[in-house]
């Protein structure tokens, strides 16, 4: 195949991708949003899905350097390296996405490629202080999701001590603006990343001189995951909204300032990190804050084991991909 079908082929199953990753992220955006009847459900997704197409032209694209240059070397990425990791995260997306569990498409993408780079190249590939990078933001961001979420609510009940129910009302108006932020946070993180793979691909087919982002890829991620977030993923939407315990606007709200912090500082700082854990981790951390004992903390528990299988999971799948697509590509 010449080096533009293969670019064509791959730019294609990346925005496909990033659409996916948006109908499952859309619930974190718009979940706590929707429960707490802050908004209606189609103009929650309006309003989220019109920051999230912003979010990367106002942070910048440091998110996609990080995973598409300094994880596995650009000279090793190959198109066969890159579609095998993207198709292992799209299989675990849509089935994930089919059972309703919030999964980390972040973690799903970085398995796919280490994955397939391992079975191309052999473990020597990794550049072992990119990997650490990317791991290290992927697995302290829910951490500090539940540590924002539990001194935020703490904060936010000390303020509001000796206020009428009718606070709810300002909270559920607070909460237009919390999750506006939100979504811009995602959209400058998120769609980076299939930014970083696609400019991959073009640094690969040499269609791209050096691993510089253009406007146009910038413009199509983000407009994907958009698209994604509107039309929206149902299940995972009624998971993070009612199974951890009943959200309240209190709760919304601290989990949406939580989430946007914890989201936007790392998407400045060039760490990619899983929306979904970040805000699922944030919503535990804010019901746990007010009583512990109202949070269902056996869902908790499933979704952390979901999220600890997706890496090797998406790696073993991706290489074995690696071995079928290298010989079609040839």
């Amino acid at each position: 195949m010449s080096a533009i079908v293969l670019a064509a082929i791959l730019i294609v199953i990346a925005l496909c991708f990033d659409f996916f990753n948006g109908m499952q992220d859309s619930a974190n955006m718009v979940a706590t949003l929707i429960s707490s009847r802050a908004l209606a459900p189609r103009k929650a997704m309006a309003l989220v899905a019109v920051c999230e197409l912003l979010g990367p032209f106002l942070f910048g694209v440091s998110v996609a350097t990080t995973l598409g240059s300094k994880v596995v070397p650009p000279e090793r990425v190959t198109i066969a390296v890159t579609l095998a990791g993207l198709l292992a995260a799209i299989a675990w997306s849509l089935t994930t996405l089919r059972l309703g569990i919030p999964s980390s498409s972040s973690h799903a993408l970085v398995g796919g490629i280490v994955g397939a780079a391992i079975a191309g190249y052999g473990v020597q590939v990794i550049n072992i202080a990119g990997l650490s990078t990317v791991l290290i933001a992927l697995f302290a961001s829910p951490l500090l999701g539940l540590l924002f979420g539990y001194v935020g609510i703490k904060l936010l009940l000390f303020l509001l001590r000796g206020a009428s129910p009718h606070v709810n009302v300002w909270l559920r108006r607070a909460q237009w603006f919390t999750a506006a932020g939100l979504a811009l946070s995602y959209g400058a993180n998120d769609s980076q990343k299939t930014m970083g793979i696609i400019t991959m691909g073009l640094v690969a087919t040499r269609l791209l001189p050096r691993f510089q982002v253009p406007l146009w890829v910038i413009a199509s991620a983000a407009g994907a995951i958009a698209l994604g977030t509107f039309i929206g993923g149902w299940r995972v939407i009624r998971t993070l909204g009612g199974r951890f315990y009943k959200v309240r606007p209190i709760h919304a709200l601290t989990s949406q300032i939580s989430s946007a912090a914890i989201i936007l500082g790392a998407a400045l700082l060039g760490g990619p990190v899983s929306t979904t854990q970040v805000v699922s981790s944030s919503i535990v951390g804010a019901g746990s804050g007010q009583r512990a004992s109202q949070v269902r903390w056996g869902v908790a528990t499933e979704l952390a084991a979901a999220w600890l299988l997706t890496m090797p999971a998406t790696a073993l799948l991706a290489a074995g991909l690696y071995f079928v697509i290298s010989q079609a590509v040839r």
